[in-house]
């Protein structure tokens, strides 16, 4: 993978053959990774911007999927407000986060 890498550059970028074996490489080292070192988030602001990552939303998006406004997010992100029960609810049921860590999570 760090071969393919080095060999790729903004003037030369790589064949189609080289990037098919750069994205199966990199799904093989994801899988692997997951598999023997997952993450685990500790806190609610980890497992909120973890699940923001992985479906690539950003705050403003997440506060359309939720039914909020983004400063609610922003403020709930940066621990200057409680949750709500609709938007616990919210986070359960949308970003499929486990309903005992939202309960329990610092």
């Amino acid at each position: 993978m760090e071969e393919l890498l080095r060999s790729m550059s903004d003037q030369q970028p790589l064949s189609s053959a080289q990037q098919a074996e750069l994205d199966h490489v990199s799904d093989l080292v994801a899988d692997y990774e997951e598999q023997h070192y997952p993450f685990e988030p500790n806190t609610l602001r980890e497992a909120i911007e973890l699940r923001m990552f992985q479906r690539k939303l950003r705050q403003k998006d997440l506060a359309v999927l939720l039914g909020t406004s983004p400063s609610r997010i922003s403020e709930i992100l940066n621990g200057k407000r409680e949750l709500n029960l609709a938007i616990a609810k919210a986070l359960h049921q949308k970003l499929n986060i486990d309903a005992d860590f939202i309960l329990t999570a610092p």
